[in-house]
């Protein structure tokens, strides 16, 4: 366990910074602010009071005011974003019995998701048009701390929060360059726990689907008056799901589903003093075991049964246990004065044995090379002799920091201010062990082990990082102007245990390697009442995006953004609208790594640049509430045209490019669609609801290649072809879910997701083409006390 105060040098050096920072930003002087924040240290979130969830301690003014900070709040808080953004209440995506990001968010414009197993416990989130390769290029929050596994050490490890245990979801697609780090290029995702209730109040939702499909979601808690004043509050949750898997692998009985339990406890605590103020502790556990595998299969077995897996493929499983915590204090000392201050530790370990390769004369080592070679590919289905092996890797992520923001809002003449100020101080490691293990086809379906090879260090690597950031809105009549900045300074170490080969016990080489870096972030923002019912709004920032300590020890820095957004909202009763405009350039692309072993501490390197632009749209409208029919009629239609391809790259990018192997000029961003559309609507009585929703995305590429068999340029001839390249089908869907009320106490809910059963190749990363998930009919019960 790293702990901060095994690094207190370093935090010295970090608050040193931050004083030279502030001194950048304010033109206050530095030395004033070096003691302060030794003895203050605090974080970095720009946000707004959500919506008061609980009565208030001393008036509702101070209820809302005590409330946690939240991106963006409400429905009601993007009327006045000064960029695009979106918010998801779990009302929304718990009606459709949605639990996968890529349905959830297939109504938000912009928001493109590669999902890996169909049930999306590994997502890859892609905003306007970046690399979203597990989401390492968006900066992922719970509770608005950041919830990647090792954000800086080690961004593109496998991780996201579950959706079935939280409130809502929080996007930012423009202007969170400022505010959030220390992935900026792509946006925020912020994901909302379960809060404390206002009453006493229980709920449970179990539903039961195909494939011994089970889900539970349950809570309980109240909020209490103590004996001296104040109001205690608590929240005791348990979420967790299970499933066989709609997957089948080659002469194995063994399923390929995965089982979750998730428990949590919340507190708060408001006392009765003179100075409104709160504290709130939270700490949750997820544990997450899935019979899953990195390998794909060929196009054509894909076209006879989207939902086989080879033998191969038997032995691979993930274990993960996560711990998530932190401690909150809430003060208003003044009018207009506000300040958030958290402390928090997360730790995720995580094991996952997983086909690696073949080994063996005739056979070629890498899967996806391996699925287009016949002698190779029988050894896979297990009607060929030869060695596979596993790589079994254990990963060990820490994260612990302390973060504050201070909001102070005031007015001077006929100008409203609002200021915003935070800090984050943050340590992250990331460290593990890699074992091969070797198996022999017997060329009948079965396998015999051979003797395992010794285990391996994997890193560790460490970043202990401040972040400062400054933002102030400015209001004069209609129009409102948000400039800020946001300064980062990281502390790096990298250690390479470097083996002569798989089967060596010990390294011939440890180098340690040490670095430090700042970057600077930053833009303008604003908005403009056209009239009640209209406002304009856009901007311009830079953003930044962080490799790992590998990769900087390798030479590479960080990937920049310059982004440009205007777009306009209309809000009018049963209406609601927005249209916008984007145009992103990326420079010194960090290449989206899918080195199998890596587990997020593999390096990677920049190469090229790139340009995103694209129109976004979305319209509600509720004919029901238009027309006063006396049941709800919403209906809703949303667009997004995206044209994302790689500039400044004249000759192809080489294999070490992962993902972006194969890019050249004008060739488009693997994953993201040109069109993603989706309409939906629904029939809302006073005990029933029945709803439709549609979405539509077309063709993609697998890699910056942009075709199905890599030929060299020159000679015409095929080019190490991988089953990773390829093309991405296109893919409509349709989703038919409704509920009806027995009494005020329960609710029966169900559905059918994928209601025409449509299949197609979803990704092909990380090692061949793989199927969205079949039709799922679900059906159970919420209560309500």
């Amino acid at each position: 366990m790293h702990c901060l105060d095994r690094h207190s040098l370093a935090f010295r050096r970090a608050a040193w910074r931050l004083g030279l920072a502030f001194a950048a930003l304010t033109g206050l002087p530095a030395a004033g602010l070096h003691a302060q924040a030794e003895t203050t240290p605090s974080g970095d979130q720009s946000q707004t009071p959500a919506t008061p969830a609980s009565p208030a301690a001393n008036s509702a003014a101070d209820a809302y005011l005590l409330e946690p900070l939240t991106v963006v709040g409400s429905r009601e808080n993007l009327e006045t974003l000064p960029g695009s953004g979106a918010f998801i209440d779990a009302v929304e995506f718990r009606e459709a019995g949605n639990l996968s990001f890529a349905r959830i968010t297939a109504r938000v414009p912009g928001v493109y998701v590669r999902d890996e197993d169909g049930f999306g416990n590994f997502i890859n989130v892609s905003i306007r048009g970046v690399d979203g390769n597990r989401s390492n290029k968006v900066t992922l929050m719970e509770d608005g701390i950041l919830t990647a596994p090792s954000p800086y050490s080690a961004p593109a490890a496998y991780y996201s929060p579950k959706l079935g245990r939280m409130s809502g979801i929080e996007i930012l697609k423009g202007s969170s360059q400022i505010a959030y780090g220390p992935h900026t290029t792509g946006g925020v995702v912020n994901f909302l726990s379960t809060p404390v209730p206002a009453a006493r109040a229980f709920y449970s939702r179990t539903t039961l689907g195909n494939d011994r499909t089970v889900f539970n979601h349950t809570t309980f808690g109240d909020v209490l008056e103590t004996t001296d004043g104040g109001r205690f509050g608590y929240l005791l949750e348990l979420h967790s799901q299970r499933s066989d898997g709609f997957r089948s692998i080659d002469g194995s009985s063994a399923d390929t589903g995965f089982r979750l339990v998730e428990p949590m406890v919340k507190v708060f605590f408001e006392p009765d003093t003179a100075m409104p103020q709160r504290f709130e502790a939270k700490l949750g556990y997820t544990s997450f075991d899935a019979n899953e595998s990195y390998a794909g299969i060929t196009v054509a077995d894909l076209r006879a049964d989207p939902d086989r897996r080879y033998a191969a493929s038997r032995f691979d499983r993930i274990e993960s246990e996560q711990w998530r915590s932190y401690l909150k204090h809430i003060m208003h000392p003044a009018d207009g004065l506000r300040v958030e201050t958290a402390a928090y530790h997360n730790r995720f370990d995580r094991t996952w044995d997983k086909l690696d390769g073949l080994a063996g004369a005739g056979l070629r080592s890498n899967v996806a090379q391996a699925l287009l070679h016949a002698p190779s590919l029988a050894v896979l289905q297990g009607t060929g002799t030869g060695n596979i092996f596993t790589r079994e890797a254990y990963r060990e992520h820490r994260a612990t920091g302390i973060q504050s923001q201070l909001t102070y809002e005031f007015e001077t003449g006929d100008l409203s201010h609002r200021f915003d100020f935070g800090v984050r101080l943050h340590e992250d490691t990331a460290e593990g062990t890699n074992q091969r293990k070797l198996y022999s086809s017997n060329g009948d379906g079965t396998f015999t082990q051979l003797p395992t090879d010794p285990v391996q260090i994997a890193g560790p690597q460490k970043v202990t990082a401040t972040a400062l950031f400054a933002q102030h809105a400015v209001t004069r009549g209609r129009l409102t102007l948000t400039p800020g900045a946001r300064v980062e300074f990281l502390d790096w170490t990298n250690t390479a245990y470097n083996y002569a080969g798989a089967t060596a016990s010990t390294p011939t080489t440890i180098i340690r390697t040490r670095g430090d870096e700042s970057f600077v972030t930053g833009g303008v923002g604003f908005t403009y009442l056209l009239d009640d019912h209209n406002t304009l709004f856009g901007g311009v920032h830079q953003g930044a995006s962080v490799p790992n300590p590998a990769s900087y020890s390798g030479g590479a820095f960080e990937e920049t953004s310059v982004a440009f957004e205007v777009g306009l909202r209309h809000r009018r009763e049963a209406w609601r609208g927005e249209i916008s405009a984007f145009h992103t350039r990326f420079e010194d692309l960090l290449a989206p790594q899918i080195a199998v072993g890596g587990g997020g501490l593999a390096p990677t390197s920049n190469g090229g640049s790139a340009l995103a632009r694209g129109i976004e749209s979305l319209l509600e409208y509720d004919i029901g509430r238009a027309h006063a029919l006396g049941h709800g009629l919403p209906v809703y239609v949303s667009a997004t045209w995206t044209d994302a391809q790689f500039t400044g790259i004249p000759t192809r990018l080489g294999n070490n490019a992962g993902l972006f192997a194969g890019a050249r000029n004008g060739n488009e961003i693997p994953y993201v669609p040109e069109w993603k559309l989706a309409a939906g609507a629904a029939y809302v009585a006073q005990s029933w609801t029945i709803r439709v929703d549609t979405s539509y995305v077309t063709k993609t590429w697998g890699t910056g290649y942009n075709g199905d068999t890599r030929v060299d340029d020159n000679t015409g001839l095929p080019s190490n072809p991988t089953a990773v390249d390829g093309r991405i089908d296109s893919h409509f869907q349709v989703d038919l879910t409704g509920h009806y009320d027995l009494n005020k106490n329960v609710r029966l809910v169900g559905g059918v997701q994928n209601i025409f059963d449509e299949r197609s190749i979803a990704s092909r990363a990380p090692l061949g083409p793989r199927a969205n998930a079949p039709r799922f009919v679900f059906a159970g019960a919420e209560v309500r006390f």
